[in-house]
């Protein structure tokens, strides 16, 4: 049987912050470069339907799902928490509410993360408590605002296209 690995929450939660802020501070600092031509290749349509800003960047808010004080539920409730939890993030991407979500793939109380596209950490703290997972206790969300390419918004249109199966 495998043990579960300790991990430092706090650390784990800081080090995905950080690279994700790496990440938009690199975009932001490239596009504040001093340039002697405009883009002309930007698209406006697609920069006004994506509420993209001069750098093609926006704001959203990022959920870091971590594990509940309620974990002890039977396999089989487990079971129907984990598919009503999925059909909610499937329901958030299909009205674009959620533009990413998936979990992390070691065994410590870092369980998943979101990236809402919302205009406020309430509004991201609204609809994660429309989680069945976060209702039952087996999951807990930390919010954050973060800053990050708009192009996001286009992610589940994108994966549409490429899943053969269905969760």
């Amino acid at each position: 049987m495998l043990k579960k690995k300790s991990v430092n929450t706090s650390n784990a939660v800081r080090l995905v912050l950080t690279v994700m802020s790496i990440m938009a501070a690199d975009s932001h600092a490239r596009a504040q470069q001093p340039t002697t031509q405009n883009n002309a290749a930007v698209d406006t349509v697609l920069v006004r339907e994506l509420n993209a800003d001069e750098y093609g960047m926006k704001t959203y808010v990022v959920a870091l799902l971590k594990a509940g004080p309620n974990r002890n539920q039977d396999s089989a409730t487990a079971a129907n928490l984990l598919a009503a939890h999925l059909a909610n993030i499937q329901r958030l991407a299909k009205e674009g509410k959620l533009v990413i979500a998936g979990p992390f793939m070691d065994d410590t109380d870092l369980k998943g993360i979101y990236v809402f596209n919302v205009q406020s950490v309430e509004e991201a703290k609204a609809l994660t408590e429309t989680d069945p997972a976060i209702k039952a206790g087996r999951l807990v969300m930390e919010l954050h605002p973060w800053y990050g390419s708009a192009a996001l918004q286009k992610i589940n249109e994108i994966h549409a296209r490429i899943q053969s199966r269905h969760f």
